[in-house]
């Protein structure tokens, strides 16, 4: 099967590589000054992460498995202080590396203790979720939640490389991958509108990882991502254009995720969001009807969520006003003024705001 390789082209540039049996490329990402090497892993990837490491160890690596919870509970401070301390007890310098595998929580959180020790040793994500390969894993984002919020603490750092195995895909359950999806879709509508153009035609097929739609949905959501991350890696450009544009959806499906207590997968909270900055560009007057309903009809059609339930306002738009977007307490949107030219809404009158909340929350 072929592989693909979609350049980052930051100013320190890396490769996405896209494939199946990509455990061969590992070693040549970490280099050839690597000794140490720390696995991070969750829970429920003991098995893999073993794997990866024997594998390390048979090339010459010193390895080490650092096995942590599963899902958001592993993005915290605790959680960062264990690996800080088995980095210190192991001895690591700033010539070894760490190797996440697993999901979007485990790329923010590793990527995080590599940003973090010693100021920045290299790292190497192994995504084993569709939205770790076509968004957390890309870019250089890490991050860790705190009481008040998600991903609030966090520095850039990126990766020496990315390895998409696809194959790690197809045990999934089917709505892991829907839910994953959610970003691939926030791509296609911020961006790249063949991704929605893919969906219409069959969302059937593009939600299947063995298909070549689903292949091409993953491809062209990486390109996406690692084209805005080339032109604003530190989201300094105060434009929708830069990076912040990746935003789309997500001050909404973030405050959701916490009234939630991050119960929600981040993907259905993301799907949430964006129909909420869809109505909520409808009403302020950027997106027409047709652009509102293509959300949904998309949406819908693979089983992601559209509303949320009714009644919570005050607690979301609270958890909105601390979302790391926001500037003081000027709330800020991606918003779309149709799909593929994204637009920026600072600051909207909050009639608008509780008016979008009410149309996601009929049920």
């Amino acid at each position: 099967m072929t592989t693909t390789r979609i350049s980052v082209r930051t100013p320190a540039p890396y490769e996405v590589i896209v494939g199946h049996g990509l455990l061969g490329e590992l070693a040549a990402l970490l280099g050839p000054r690597v000794d140490k090497v720390a696995v991070i892993n969750p829970a429920g990837l003991a098995a893999t992460g073993d794997a990866i490491r024997e594998d390390l160890e048979a090339q010459g690596f010193k390895a080490i498995a650092l096995e942590v919870p599963d899902g958001e509970e592993q993005k915290n401070a605790e959680v960062a202080s264990f690996c800080w301390g088995v980095l210190g007890q192991e001895g690591f310098t700033r010539t070894d590396a760490i190797v996440s595998v697993g999901g979007g929580a485990t790329t923010d959180l590793a990527g995080f203790v590599a940003a973090t020790w010693l100021r920045g040793v290299g790292v190497v994500h192994i995504p084993t979720t569709v939205l770790a390969m076509v968004d957390a894993a890309i870019g250089g984002k890490t991050g860790i939640n705190t009481p008040s919020g998600k991903n609030l603490v966090g520095a850039i750092h990126e990766p020496r490389g990315v390895l998409c195995d696809l194959s790690a895909l197809e045990t999934l359950g089917h709505f892991d991958v829907v839910a994953g999806l959610a970003e691939a879709i926030k791509a296609g509508f911020i961006a790249d509108t063949e991704i929605l153009a893919l969906f219409e035609a069959n969302p059937q097929a593009c939600t299947d990882p063995t298909t070549a739609q689903f292949r091409e949905v993953i491809e062209r959501a990486i390109r996406v991502k690692a084209d805005i991350v080339a032109h604003d890696l530190h989201e300094s450009l105060d434009t929708p254009l830069g990076r912040e544009v990746l935003n789309y959806g997500h001050t909404f499906g973030h405050a959701v995720e916490l009234a939630e207590r991050y119960s929600w997968r981040h993907g259905a909270a993301v799907s949430v969001g964006m129909m909420f900055v869809a109505e909520l560009a409808r009403l302020a007057g950027h997106l027409d009807d047709a652009g509102v309903e293509q959300h949904r009809r998309i949406l819908t059609s693979v089983g992601l969520p559209v509303t949320y339930g009714p009644g919570q306002w005050d607690k979301l738009l609270g958890a909105m006003k601390v979302d790391k977007k926001a500037r003081g307490d000027l709330l800020r949107f991606i918003v779309l003024n149709e799909p593929g030219k994204p637009a920026l809404l600072e600051g909207p009158d909050p009639v608008l705001l509780a008016a979008a909340y009410a149309e996601v929350s009929q049920s």
